[in-house]
C-alpha cells in the first residue's frame, strides 16, 4: 500500500501534549480530537492540514504521556503516515493500535521541507520526495503491521479475526 500527500514539518521531542493538548481530553470522540490536534505546535495545522498530508518530524516523535488520543487525533484529521527518525516507544505502539502509520528514516526527516511532496510505501519503505526527486529508505512496515493499519487498528483487527474464528 501506498500514500501520497503534501508534509508538515514537526522538530524534534514533539510530545503526546503538544500533538493533542490535555486540556482536549474530556473526550475521546476523533472528530473532535482532529480540530486541536498539532494545536500547541502549530495553531494553523487542524485548519490546513488536508486528507492524506503527511507529517515529518525529528527525534522522539510522540515523547511523553502515553495517551492514545495522540495517534486518534492525528489520523482523524486525515494525515496519511508519520515520518520520523525515531518515535517514543509508546507512541510507536500505540499509534499501529491505532491503525497510524509510522516509518522511521533519519535521511528522510532531515531533508524534506513542509509542502513537499511525499509519496510513501508502506510494504517497501520506499519514500520519495517527488518535489526534490529524492529517494530515501526506511524498514519496511511488517505484514502483521499493514494488516493492523488496513483494519483501522488493533480492536477492528481483533473484531475482524473473531468473526472470521467463529465462521469456521
Amino acid at each position: 500500500m501506498s500514500v501520497t500527500g503534501t508534509a508538515h514539518k514537526f522538530g524534534s521531542n514533539v510530545d503526546t501534549d503538544l500533538i493533542i493538548p490535555a486540556r482536549y481530553l474530556n473526550t475521546s470522540d476523533p472528530k473532535e480530537l482532529a480540530k486541536h490536534v498539532m494545536e500547541d505546535a502549530d495553531p494553523k495545522f487542524a485548519g490546513i492540514v488536508q486528507k492524506g498530508d503527511i507529517i515529518v518530524a525529528g527525534d522522539n516523535f510522540g515523547c511523553g504521556s502515553s495517551r492514545e488520543h495522540a495517534p486518534i487525533a492525528i489520523k482523524a484529521a486525515g494525515v496519511s503516515c508519520v515520518i520520523a527518525p525515531f518515535f517514543a516507544r509508546i507512541f510507536y505502539r500505540n499509534a499501529f493500535n491505532m491503525g497510524l502509520p509510522i516509518l522511521e528514516c533519519q535521511e528522510a526527516a532531515q531533508d524534506i521541507k513542509t509542502g513537499d511532496e511525499l509519496t510513501v510505501d508502506f510494504s517497501t519503505g520506499v519514500i520519495k520526495n517527488n518535489t526534490a526527486g529524492k529517494t530515501y529508505q526506511a524498514a519496511p512496515i511488517p505484514p502483521f503491521m499493514q494488516e493492523l493499519i488496513a483494519s483501522g487498528g488493533l480492536m477492528a483487527y481483533t473484531v475482524k479475526e473473531a468473526a472470521k474464528a467463529g465462521k469456521n
